[in-house]
């Protein structure tokens, strides 16, 4: 539940160093997975034609939300795009394979 009421929530008495800020951004993250997926159910939940054309241009815009929040995440924890890079490498080798085998996923 949204905690509008409070100001404060969120807000730091300090600085945060890097690797805090690097968690707050997961946390972000987080919150960008949970606004597309409702968006998105909340499209689908509609035949209203504009409704659903605002939904998901909203949902659109988490989603270049997600890729800023993504890349700066990747810019304070570097550790964080070796392994991304490391998981987008596992996945393109399974693609390849099942690709070989004559299968789509």
């Amino acid at each position: 539940m949204p905690s509008f009421a409070d100001p404060f929530v969120g807000n730091f008495d300090r600085k945060m160093t890097d690797q805090e800020l690097a968690n707050a951004i997961r946390l972000d993250i987080a919150g960008e997975l949970e606004a597309i997926y409702l968006y998105d159910a909340h499209a689908a939940a509609t035949d209203n034609p504009l409704a659903k054309k605002v939904l998901m241009d909203i949902r659109d815009e988490e989603k270049e939300h997600m890729g800023e929040l993504l890349t700066l995440l990747i810019h304070l924890d570097p550790k964080e795009k070796e392994l991304f890079e490391h998981g987008e490498g596992e996945v393109k080798e399974m693609m390849e394979e099942l690709a070989k085998a004559g299968k789509r996923g």
